[in-house]
């Protein structure tokens, strides 16, 4: 008799079939949100979109030149209608040409129309043109909902308190905003909101303010049914694509407490690798995250292999009291939950640009769920059964 450690049988590969398939089916369900800019050159356009969005829009994906002066870059989760300003020396009016825009977009297929318009202007501009007013007012009577964003705002801040305050100039603007008028008698412009913003502080650094702000404002007017696609779209806010994330989570234990209720020997513990393949396929896609391309050839298999049913339930069976040497339901939804919570925290070190894609595969190694994690997440289930 000897004292070395039992050998294993290789593990076999593991299909990186259902991560995929999971994927796409992913993003058919949460479609696409698509966003119209309006705006002259130089207004910051461009900047607020790498800024919210993290993209450089001119490379979106699929640039489609519609008409003279409308563009539409996208991508699986986004869509940007680039409409330019009112072309001064025309002669047709400011209204008349943004109808004819919107006409070139209307006709285009479903999944290509616009939720949401961020009007921009910049805020040392300190007015509203007669163009400007006639073009949101032709918005909100196309049923368009209207966010006036100030752009490159040169905030001031205290140096106590860290509050930031706007030029005097600015504020006189948004008082005027609040309460338009031409000449004394009262006038409409039809907006949802204005927001100040800038992208970089007036040195060319740091995050930019009232971005957040800007965020809310347009998940709130936006269609119900392509809200957790804008989720998505977006980077600045982490909690709303945890708050997608964990249902999927939650799903992925189910499905494997269910293929378990059964308890699995461990050599068959692999059929577990699908349900797991796809909780993390889904993940994915509610971080933006093209896998497929974004590893080296065969990365995503590796991973797959490195934690996929049978390799984690080898090794944490011989440490969990009384598990023997099969996968029970409570085990299988334990250690799928682990693995889910693990991938999350990895998907959303990559969208945040803190791991190189290129080395996903090996950064797996220190998102991996430990024993104390699958410990707890049994006892979370023990307590929900309560």
């Amino acid at each position: 008799m000897t004292n070395e450690p039992q050998k294993h049988e290789p593990l076999p590969p593991v299909d990186e079939t259902p991560f995929l398939e999971a994927t796409q089916a992913a993003k058919s369900r949460y479609g696409r949100f698509n966003l119209a800019i309006i705006g002259g050159s130089g207004v910051g356009k461009s900047s607020l979109v790498n800024a919210v969005f993290g993209r450089d829009w001119a490379k979106v994906g699929k640039g489609l030149p519609v008409t003279r002066g409308v563009s539409y870059y996208h991508d699986d989760s986004l869509g940007i209608w680039d409409v330019e300003g009112f072309e001064i020396g025309t002669e047709v009016s400011p209204r008349d040409q943004l109808r004819g825009h919107l006409e070139a977009i209307a006709a285009q297929p479903a999944e290509h129309q616009i939720s949401v318009v961020w009007y921009c202007v910049k805020a040392n501009d300190d007015r509203l043109t007669p163009a400007d007013i006639a073009m949101i007012r032709e918005l909100d009577a196309s049923g368009l909902p209207v966010v006036l964003v100030l752009t490159k705002v040169d905030w001031s801040r205290n140096p106590i308190t860290g509050n930031r305050t706007a030029p005097k100039g600015v504020e006189e603007f948004v008082a005027w905003l609040e309460n338009p008028h031409d000449q004394g008698e009262p006038i409409t412009i039809p907006y949802q909101r204005v927001i100040l913003t800038s992208t970089a502080d007036k040195h060319g650094k740091g995050k930019g303010h009232g971005l957040g702000e800007l965020v809310a404002e347009t998940l709130t007017l936006a269609p119900e049914n392509e809200k957790d696609a804008f989720r998505i779209a977006q980077r600045l806010n982490l909690p709303w694509k945890r708050e997608l994330a964990r249902p999927v989570i939650t799903a992925g234990a189910t499905a494997a407490a269910a293929a378990a209720a059964v308890p699995l020997p461990v050599a068959d513990a692999l059929t577990l690798a699908p349900i797991q393949l796809g909780m993390m396929g889904r993940i994915a896609t509610i971080y933006d995250l093209e896998m497929k391309t974004m590893m080296k050839a065969g990365a995503l298999a590796q991973i797959g292999a490195q934690f996929a049913g049978q390799a984690l339930a080898r090794s944490f069976l011989k440490l969990i009291p009384g598990a023997g040497v099969v996968v029970s339901a409570g085990v299988a939804a334990a250690l799928t939950a682990a693995i889910g919570e693990a991938w999350m925290r990895l998907c959303e070190q990559v969208h945040t640009g803190k791991i190189d894609p290129d080395r996903i595969a090996d950064a797996w190694g220190d998102y991996a769920p430990s024993f104390i994690d699958v410990v707890r997440k049994m006892a979370e289930g023990a307590v929900t059964k309560r």
